[in-house]
Formats: C-alpha cells, sequence, structure tokens
C-alpha cells in the first residue's frame, strides 16, 4: 500500500510547471512532425525548415498565442500523467529497493516503465487534444476544452480519446524507463565517486543527460504517436488522382508507411526541438522537483 503521498504531489506540481516553460517548443515539435506526410494533401506542404524558423513563422502568421495552443489541456495531461508516473515510480521503488545499495539500472527501468504504461494510459484523452489543438489552431481554437472533448467523443467515440494509446505508452515506457533510471543512476553515480556532490549542479548535470537519452529513443515513437492522433476516422485524400482513405492502421502501418514515403529520416522529424524540450523540462521537473523534497 502506498503510504507517501509526496511523490504524487511533487510530481504533478513539478510536470505542470516543467510543461508551462517548454510548451512553444513542443508546438513546434508537433508541426514538424505532422508536414510532409504525402498521403494527407492538408499536411502534404514541408511549410517549416526547422523549429527556430516553426517558431518565427508561427508567431507571424498566426500570433504568439499560437504557440500554447493546447496548454489547458496539456497542463491537465500532467496533472494526470505527471502526478501518476512520478508518484508510482517512487512508490514501486520504495516496495523494490529497500537498501539504497541494492539499487540497480534494470530495477529502475522496470518501475520507469511501469510507472508511464498507466500514467499515459490513463490520461491519453488529454493528449489527443493537446496534439489536435497544436496542430490545427483554427479548427479548435474558438472552442472550449471541454467542447473540444465532446465533439471528438460524438464524432469518433471513445476509441477517439483513445486514438494512439498504444504508441502513446510505448513513448511513455521508454521515456519514463529511460530518463527516470538515467537521473537516478547518474545522480547516485556522480555522489558515489565524489566528482559532484547533491545539490543544484549535480540535479542539472543528471536531468540534462536524462534528456538527451529521451529524445534519442522516443522521437521515432513520438513520431508515430503523433501522427496517428492528429487523424481522423474515415478521412480520405487524393492520391495520384485517385481518391483513397488514408487512415493508419496502427503504429507498425504508420512506421512502415512514414520510412517507405519519407525515408528512414522521416522518424526523426522534430528531434531538435524534442532534445531542446526535453532538456530544459526535464532541468525545470526534477530541480523543482528536488527542492519540493526538501520542504517537506
Amino acid at each position: 500500500m502506498v503510504s507517501d503521498w509526496r511523490p504524487f504531489v511533487y510530481g504533478g506540481l513539478a510536470s505542470i510547471a516543467a510543461e508551462f516553460g517548454t510548451f512553444p517548443i513542443d508546438t513546434t515539435k508537433t508541426r514538424l512532425q505532422v508536414q510532409g506526410q504525402v498521403s494527407d494533401a492538408k499536411f502534404k506542404e514541408i511549410k517549416y525548415k526547422g523549429m527556430t524558423h516553426a517558431l518565427l513563422r508561427i508567431s507571424k502568421e498566426e500570433g504568439i498565442r499560437a504557440l500554447y495552443s493546447g496548454i489547458k489541456p496539456a497542463l491537465l495531461r500532467q496533472a494526470t500523467y505527471g502526478t501518476i508516473k512520478i508518484g508510482i515510480y517512487y512508490s514501486l521503488k520504495s516496495i523494490v529497493i529497500k537498501n539504497p545499495h541494492d539499487e540497480t539500472l534494470f530495477k529502475n527501468v522496470l518501475c520507469g516503465i511501469t510507472a508511464g504504461v498507466i500514467g499515459s494510459s490513463i490520461a491519453n484523452p488529454t493528449d489527443v487534444l493537446k496534439v489536435r489543438l497544436q496542430a490545427e489552431k483554427e479548427a479548435y481554437a474558438e472552442k472550449g476544452m471541454l467542447r473540444c472533448f465532446l465533439d471528438i467523443y460524438k464524432n469518433e467515440g471513445v476509441k477517439g480519446l483513445w486514438r494512439g494509446v498504444c504508441p502513446t505508452a510505448q513513448r511513455a515506457a521508454v521515456c519514463a524507463g529511460v530518463e527516470l533510471p538515467v537521473y537516478d543512476i547518474t545522480k547516485r553515480n556522480l555522489i558515489l565517486s565524489g566528482t559532484i556532490e547533491d545539490g543544484v549542479f549535480n540535479h542539472f548535470v543528471s536531468s540534462f543527460t536524462a534528456g538527451l537519452a529521451g529524445a534519442v529513443t522516443s522521437t521515432p515513437i513520438d513520431v508515430v504517436r503523433t501522427r496517428l492522433m492528429n487523424q481522423r476516422k474515415l478521412r480520405t485524400a487524393l492520391v495520384d488522382g485517385a481518391r483513397v482513405q488514408v487512415l493508419y492502421t496502427g503504429s507498425f502501418h504508420c512506421a512502415i508507411h512514414t520510412v517507405q514515403t519519407e525515408g528512414l529520416l522521416a522518424l526523426y522529424k522534430g528531434f531538435v526541438p524534442t532534445w531542446v524540450r526535453l532538456g530544459p523540462w526535464n532541468i525545470i521537473f526534477f530541480i523543482m522537483y528536488e527542492q519540493m523534497k526538501r520542504l517537506y
């Protein structure tokens, strides 16, 4: 039984702060990932040349507020996903690892994967709405968050709210299974080796390392997840003069289709903003989390 509530509360608050601070970068990442889809006329055009160009063009054409389109469901997602993920991870660690000397990378990874999958699966509807708002601001921006949820449910059913849940859970398993253990192991080794004592600088280095590791391992899954979430049910498009259905049937089909039509590097679209975002995100999160731990 979980008796310590602090990892849940601190994890949720730190996740919200990190999300808000890095959200514009996440918007550029989403725009970069959905563009260039050969089978979809709406997203076929390559509008953005990179992260900086995307930031400037979105700001110029749609306004600064467009960079925060989808922030409400994103914060709601972190309030649920971040709370559950961090709470479960550190609660599981306290159960599995009784003695700090028994801590291993394998045990940490196992706890991270479990926490990531459970948290992301529960929070998936908020992620779907966030992606839709970021990819198509005009279609959703004038509606309230609740109305958008209801529209997705009405037009696409319950499955619409959990669209992309498999790649989302896969990405969360990779992110949580890599970032959290990498942070803990890096922090622990820096302390034990006497390189950097337990403090803000240690937390900075450890969180930056965790962010880089997370970006490398999660970007291909994130591209697939974003495209699955952004697609509509029974949507059609003109391909070589013929009107065909362009639905991805699942994660594997989306990945294969993306590689076949756009090349292998398409799976790393948005890598730079992913890395640039995960670095600051993890830095803000872990430093804030560590400071809150000292308060109570």
